[in-house]
C-alpha cells in the first residue's frame, strides 16, 4: 500500500501556498492549512478549492475552468488532508467510498482533561443550523480514539473517525468534558493559534479510482502545534 506523507508548496497568488502531497491525472491530494475555507460560503472568502482550481490552470496552461471535485470536508478552523477529483468518474467513485465507509481517517487533537486510555464512542448527531448536537436516537456516529499524551489539563489524541458527521469529533468530545483546544464554539475556554482549532486530519486512506490500490495520503500539523506546546509548557501545562 502506498504512503504519500511529504508535500511540497506551489506558490500561488492571493498570498496563499498549496501544499500538494500528491498528483495524477485522477486525483489531487494537499494539507489544509487551518482557517481557510473548503469551498465558498456568504463570507465571500479565498477557498482551497479555488486555489486548487487556480494551481491546476496554471501548471496545465487551461485557457477554460478546470474540474475539480469535492469529495469530502475539513471544517474552516482544522487542517489535514484533503482529496479532490480531477474528473467527474473520480468524484463519483470517491463519494460512494466516503458514504459506503470505506475510507480511513485519522484525526489528531488537544481537548482539555484527561481523556481515557482508549475507547469507543457512538451518538446520534443531529445539526442545527451551524451546530451540531448530540440527541437521544439510534446511533448515526461512531468514532474510537487512544489517549497518546496526558499532561497537566491537556491531552494528545489520535482518532479513527468512522462516520463523517457535521463536526463529529468536536462534539462527541465536547459532550464528554473533552473540547477541543481553540473550539469555542463547543465551549473550549483556551485559545489556539492563528484562531485555529487544535483539530487536525492526519491521514486519510482511499481506494485510487482507477489503480484500485489502497493508498494513503499523510501530512504534518502546522507551526502553531509546536507554538502551543511551548507556551503550555512555560506556564506548567506540558505534553
Amino acid at each position: 500500500m502506498p504512503i504519500f506523507i511529504g508535500y511540497f508548496q506551489f506558490p500561488m497568488s492571493k498570498n496563499q501556498n498549496l501544499k500538494i502531497i500528491y498528483e495524477d491525472n485522477h486525483l489531487l491530494v494537499v494539507c489544509k492549512p487551518p482557517g481557510i475555507l473548503i469551498q465558498g460560503d456568504v463570507t465571500g472568502d479565498i477557498t482551497l478549492l479555488s486555489i486548487a482550481k487556480e494551481y491546476l490552470k496554471e501548471k496545465y496552461q487551461k485557457q477554460g475552468n478546470v474540474y475539480i471535485g469535492l469529495v469530502h470536508r475539513l471544517d474552516r478552523p482544522a487542517s489535514g488532508v484533503v482529496v479532490f477529483a480531477r474528473t467527474s468518474k473520480a468524484a463519483e467513485c470517491l463519494m460512494k467510498q466516503f458514504q459506503q465507509r470505506q475510507t480511513r481517517k485519522i484525526y489528531q487533537c488537544l481537548v482539555t482533561g484527561q481523556v481515557p486510555e482508549s475507547g469507543t464512542w457512538s451518538d446520534r448527531i443531529e445539526r442545527r443550523e451551524v451546530n451540531s448536537f448530540i440527541v437521544k436516537g439510534e446511533a448515526n456516529a461512531e468514532l474510537s480514539f487512544r489517549c497518546l499524551d496526558y499532561k497537566n489539563t491537556i491531552s494528545l489524541v489520535e482518532v479513527d473517525l468512522r462516520t463523517g458527521k457535521h463536526h463529529q469529533i468536536r462534539v462527541q468530545f465536547a459532550q464528554r468534558g473533552f473540547p477541543v483546544i481553540g473550539d469555542f464554539r463547543y465551549v473550549s475556554k483556551i485559545k489556539f493559534p492563528k484562531r485555529a482549532i487544535a483539530l487536525h486530519a492526519r491521514s486519510l486512506s482511499i481506494f485510487h479510482p482507477t489503480l484500485k490500490e489502497e493508498m494513503t495520503f499523510s501530512c504534518e500539523q502546522e507551526a502553531g502545534w509546536d507554538d502551543f506546546l511551548l507556551q503550555t509548557y512555560k506556564a506548567g501545562r506540558s505534553l
